[in-house]
């Protein structure tokens, strides 16, 4: 039971590193407990509402008289923010994440 177990592992782990889906963090050269990432913007004007835009979403979560405001729907735009996060999102981490849940079930249902 435990070889066959052990055996799904070695199998995932190969196929891990011939899919490569471990992409989004990129290792940082100056660290070895720091990652990078890529985020794709189309001009220094459009990094620079993108960090206004958070800064402005920061600001406005924090002070209470302005949660309570139009405030939010006039400076801050809502878009920005969600184009950051799905540029964020780590997809083929998940699928590998979907990968190890199913070897994690089959195992549990091994173990019982």
């Amino acid at each position: 039971m435990e070889t066959k177990h052990e055996g799904k592992v070695t199998e995932f782990l190969k196929s891990m590193k011939r899919l490569n889906k471990f992409n989004k963090l990129k290792p940082d050269n100056t660290s070895d407990n720091w990652f990078s990432l890529k985020l794709k913007v189309s001009s220094y004007n459009e990094l620079n509402l993108m960090v206004s835009d958070l800064l402005k979403a920061s600001i406005i979560l924090l002070n209470n008289d302005a949660r309570d405001t139009s405030i939010i729907k006039d400076s801050v735009n809502v878009m920005t923010l969600l184009e950051i996060a799905l540029q964020l999102l780590p997809e083929g981490e998940m699928e590998l994440l979907d990968d190890l849940h199913e070897i994690y079930l089959e195992s549990d249902a091994v173990m019982k």
